[in-house]
């Protein structure tokens, strides 16, 4: 994610497409015996965020949206595994819910706090045991708040559901937390004559009673917070980039005075910086690329898997695009372990934005440490903030950003690029698919350097007092 305002589009407009379930069947009686699932999967941050006992495998998300009344109809299957024994768990979710079933069978299910479902299925679960959760649901999501945030993002044309770190409930119920990543397939009904873009690869396209019916498939693992859907009218375009099927799309509404931004200008700008990438960080980790440009008023860009999404913006779009594909390996592909560790998402795509300048023929990421080390040597708040443990509230504090880039391009300045660049592809290999600690980049930085280390991250990462530009410190 780019830094960004918090003001998100204040009209939630909207429409329905298909209802998607029939009425709501009676509740089932509760399990006899078993253990409770969590809460909460543990994040110190959001303590409420995820849940204990299961682990999604999949997600199968279809959706109906209505423009008119900003309605939102759904069915979401998840296929589960239990991790302990099980008579109750619970998802994360906000929307009414018509029904739930496990396995086919009702399930009970009761509200906890404003985005817990609790569910207690017919018979109990035993650890291992693969399962479906289906769920069924039909609300306005504009309507729903949740720790503060209003996250629906919509008008009367157009809609995208985009945010960090939570956005997953305001459209599908999930184990909302980026240490349970899974599969997803998402299907979106809307009138006809809108188009819907989501995670991975168009797998199908239907026409039906005057709507269209869009199928994504997205097969490598994802956090929920990374799957988006968007509808509206955008300008498409297709082709590849190195042999990456890409799909870029571009809202038909965006606003004056912004430059609209061409489809065929955000195609060739992703394979330009993926092009900058590839070399020191290794293949591309997924089987499609691309992004979207909306025309509401987010405020941020946000890096979606596969398909990043952009706000009309003025000027240059090549340091969000830069900065966004950085985070399909540095946040996306390896995920945080816990909010906590935001450094190795948000520090790791503001270093590449500054590698990618340089390695375009702007200025060397080495200078751009020396002259914002300059410019901020004196601002005693923007070095007061420990960037490994910020808090909650700050977590996309322009800080984080910004030293924690300067603490990555110093790290890369002591080591050496014959150092550093295998250490970044080997920290991206080990964790594939996974997520990261901070400690266990610190521990990984020193062992392949063979450099005790731990004087420079607790300079860069921990202090709260500006750093000497000393050679042991990266200057």
């Amino acid at each position: 994610m780019t830094p960004r305002s918090r003001t998100l589009a204040a009209a939630a407009a909207l429409l329905l497409a298909a209802s998607l379930g029939g009425p709501a069947p009676a509740e089932a009686a509760p399990a006899r015996s078993g253990a409770v699932g969590s809460a909460g999967i543990g994040d110190p941050y959001f303590p409420s965020d995820g849940n204990g006992g299961i682990d999604v495998q999949h997600y199968d998300v279809r959706v109906g949206y209505a423009f008119g009344p900003g309605r939102l109809t759904g069915r979401t299957a998840l296929d589960v595994v239990a991790t302990q024994d099980l008579t109750r768990f619970d998802l994360d979710f906000l929307l009414d819910v018509d029904s739930v079933r496990v396995d086919g069978r009702r399930a009970a299910f009761h509200r906890r706090g404003d985005h817990e479902l609790r569910i207690t299925p017919a018979r109990p679960l035993v650890a291992g045991q693969a399962f479906r959760v289906v769920v069924r649901y039909a609300d306005r999501p504009a309507r729903h708040a949740s720790r503060g945030e209003r996250n629906w993002l919509s008008d009367s044309r157009e809609v995208v559901a985009m945010n960090e770190p939570h956005m997953a409930t305001w459209w599908f119920p999930a184990n909302d937390h980026p240490r349970d990543k899974a599969s997803f397939d998402i299907t979106v009904t809307v009138p006809r004559g809108k188009q819907v873009v989501a995670n991975g690869v168009l797998a199908d396209r239907r026409r039906h009673d005057g709507r269209t019916t869009w199928h994504w498939s997205a097969a490598e693992p994802m956090a929920t917070y990374l799957a988006f859907f968007a509808a509206g009218d955008f300008e498409t375009r297709t082709g590849d980039c190195a042999g990456v099927p890409t799909y870029v799309a571009v809202s038909r509404h965006q606003p004056q005075p912004a430059r609209r931004t061409a489809a065929g200008d955000l195609l060739q700008r992703t394979c330009d910086v993926l092009a900058a990438y590839t070399p020191v960080l290794g293949p591309y980790p997924f089987s499609t690329t691309g992004g979207l440009v909306t025309s509401l008023p987010v405020g941020f860009a946000l890096e979606n898997q596969t398909r990043p999404t952009y706000p009309a913006l003025p000027g240059s779009t090549a340091p969000l695009v830069a900065h966004e594909l950085a985070h399909q390996w540095f946040g996306d592909l390896v995920s945080v372990e816990s909010w906590r560790d935001i450094w190795l998402n948000e520090g790791f795509a503001q270093f590449l934005q500054t590698y990618y300048t340089e390695v375009t023929g702007g200025q060397s990421a080495q200078d751009w440490l020396a002259d914002t080390y300059r410019s901020f040597q004196d601002d005693k708040a923007f070095w007061d903030l420990p960037i490994d443990d910020p808090g909650a509230d700050r977590i996309f504090d322009g800080a984080v950003y910004t030293r924690g880039a300067m603490a990555v391009q110093a790290l890369r300045h002591r080591l050496g690029d014959a150092v550093f660049w295998p250490l970044l592809r080997t920290w991206l290999a080990q964790h594939a698919g996974g997520n990261g600690s901070v400690a266990q980049f610190q521990a990984l930085a020193a062992a392949t350097s063979g450099q005790d280390l731990t004087a420079f991250f607790d300079t860069w990462l921990r202090r709260r007092a500006v750093p000497a530009p000393t050679v042991e410190n990266g200057f």
